[in-house]
């Protein structure tokens, strides 16, 4: 991954989460070499929870504090990239971005947001498959994915940020968080 998410990992990357869906920022995007170019792959992401705790946000030591078990697991769901399947070649060719993914607390989503939730934490997991044309593809499925999970993904999910740093973060790197920026207002 890049150096931000290195940088919001170090202060506790946080993740708004809202019935509606927000899209992650950073962005999950990947970089992919040794694929075969002429064969067809499905590119996907899913969250696995990194505990079984809930967590609160202490203001005062500026952590986040175990607050008790884990609430019940949200469906488990998979986001496709919106591209798949492709070819090998394709994917190579340039960095591939999730920026389409959202998040979502909503239990009884119906567009196919990833359902967390709140105050957990959470790991992206990026998962390469391969279209097997092969008849009993089935046999050789085990063999046909890679998954990988990247640490620095980590986050927190959240209602509202709980660390100003994170805020701060967000709206200096976000370039859809301009208009939080200081500075002078755009002309309309």
């Amino acid at each position: 991954m890049g150096s931000l998410w290195e940088e919001f990992n170090r202060l506790g990357t946080e993740m708004i989460v809202t019935k509606a869906g927000r899209r992650m920022f950073p962005t999950f995007q990947v970089k992919l070499s040794g694929l075969d170019p002429s064969a067809d792959y499905v590119l996907l992401m899913d969250f696995v929870p990194l505990d079984d705790k809930r967590y609160r946000y202490a203001f005062h030591s500026s952590s986040w504090l175990v607050a008790g078990r884990a609430d019940p697991a949200a469906p488990g769901r998979v986001h496709f990239h919106p591209d798949s399947p492709a070819k090998g070649a394709q994917w190579m060719r340039q960095i591939v971005s999730f920026d389409k993914l959202k998040l979502t607390n909503n239990l009884l989503d119906d567009n196919g947001h990833i359902i967390l939730n709140s105050m957990h934490r959470y790991q992206p997991r990026f998962h390469v498959v391969l279209v097997d044309p092969r008849r009993d593809s089935e046999r050789f499925a085990h063999e046909n994915f890679k998954s990988f999970s990247f640490p620095e993904t980590q986050f927190m999910a959240v209602t509202a940020y709980q660390n100003h740093r994170i805020t701060q973060l967000k709206i200096a790197s976000n370039p859809f968080a301009k208009g939080f920026r200081d500075g002078e207002p755009e002309p309309w």
